[in-house]
């Protein structure tokens, strides 16, 4: 049986997740309520559950005539599309029978509008195994995560430039600090606003106070904020979320004055080693912008110099047909992006 949860069954919602060996912060219903907020769409849970197979899939439900192009050419509420929230998710599937699965899930979103659904699979779940015979599953680049068994393999696993950085900061007085409280969040607001300024972001990644809201409240265990100091002043800082033994270095920013410091090597080194001593396993770090190998990455690649996962995406089309109409009345037949129609 498939059935489908909303956020005012978050409680129902949270306790189905937390059932799944692999889960993590991604697939909870705070997590997504934040993104809700930001307009990213209608959060749905959907769990199926029939003869030794089980499975979640967490979606933000998209209006298709909502977007910008399409408006007063479509008519609302009647056709849809999903996405993974800002992140990772996609289907977690402990069981067998797959081809059930997938049969209920087809199914059940083409009766209610669904055209497509973009996935964005979990590198260190590597849950585009189970779900490759019903997406079009496709390899993009390296990510980054570190392995948390023990401070030595912190540290052992870094690359000495790294270590050096590290161990600079501290001398020079800079000092690491975690919490979560009103006031770090502000703070953290406007440090990673600078940095996204600085950086030339698109508005998208510009977070309303309502959305750091909801990640303190709606979070209460599973996110809190590193903080770098330097003489009384915070000069970068980094959401962290935590679930299940898997931390996850979710947003960051630094002061452009101090990044000579190396603020952030230190934070990130001061969280792994939160991390191992409170039950953590990994700490994810994530790859470049757009899968690509820039100074992101090679920032990130400092922390692990072994050998790296892949990030997988996922593509569906439920409705043929649909998809293709839309794509002509977007005018964006043969766009590389997906859903073409969204490019």
């Amino acid at each position: 049986m498939l059935t489908a949860y909303m956020l005012d069954k978050s409680e129902e919602w949270d306790a189905i997740v937390r059932s799944f060996k692999a889960y993590d912060t991604y697939w909870l219903s705070g997590y997504v309520k934040a993104f809700w907020l930001h307009g990213d769409g209608d959060p749905v849970l959907f769990y199926y559950e029939d003869k030794g197979t089980r499975g979640i899939n967490v979606v933000m439900k998209r209006d298709i005539a909502k977007v910008p192009r399409f408006a007063g050419r479509l008519p609302e509420g009647r056709y849809f599309d999903f996405s993974t929230p800002y992140g990772y998710g996609g289907w977690l599937i402990e069981g067998n029978d797959t081809e059930a699965l997938f049969s209920a899930y087809q199914a059940r979103v083409c009766k209610y509008g669904i055209v497509s659904e973009f996935v964005r699979f979990h590198p260190l779940v590597r849950n585009h195994i189970p779900c490759s015979p019903f997406y079009d599953v496709v390899q993009l680049g390296e990510v980054v995560h570190m392995d948390l068994a023990s401070p030595e393999t912190v540290f052992a696993n870094m690359t000495s430039q790294n270590r050096n950085k590290i161990r600079k900061a501290a001398k020079n007085g800079v000092r690491v600090f975690n919490g979560r409280f009103p006031a770090i969040f502000e703070t953290f607001r406007d440090i990673y606003n600078a940095t996204m300024d600085k950086d030339s972001a698109d508005r998208y990644y510009y977070f309303s106070p309502e959305f750091y809201a909801s990640i303190l409240d709606d979070l209460p265990h599973n996110a809190q904020i590193f903080y770098a100091q330097k003489d009384g002043t915070v000069i970068a800082a980094a959401i962290m979320l935590c679930a299940n033994g898997r931390m996850n270095y979710h947003l960051s920013g630094s002061l452009g004055e101090y990044v000579h410091l190396a603020p952030t090597n230190l934070i990130l080194a001061e969280a792994a080693l939160w991390g191992c001593e409170n039950g953590c396993k990994t700490l994810y770090l994530g790859g470049g912008v757009g899968s690509e190998e820039d100074s992101l990455f090679v920032f990130k690649r400092g922390f692990n110099r072994g050998e790296l996962c892949r990030f997988h995406i996922g593509k569906k089309v439920f409705n043929p047909q649909k998809y293709e109409e839309l794509v002509a009345l977007s005018g964006q037949s043969g766009a590389s992006y997906f859903p073409a129609y969204r490019a």
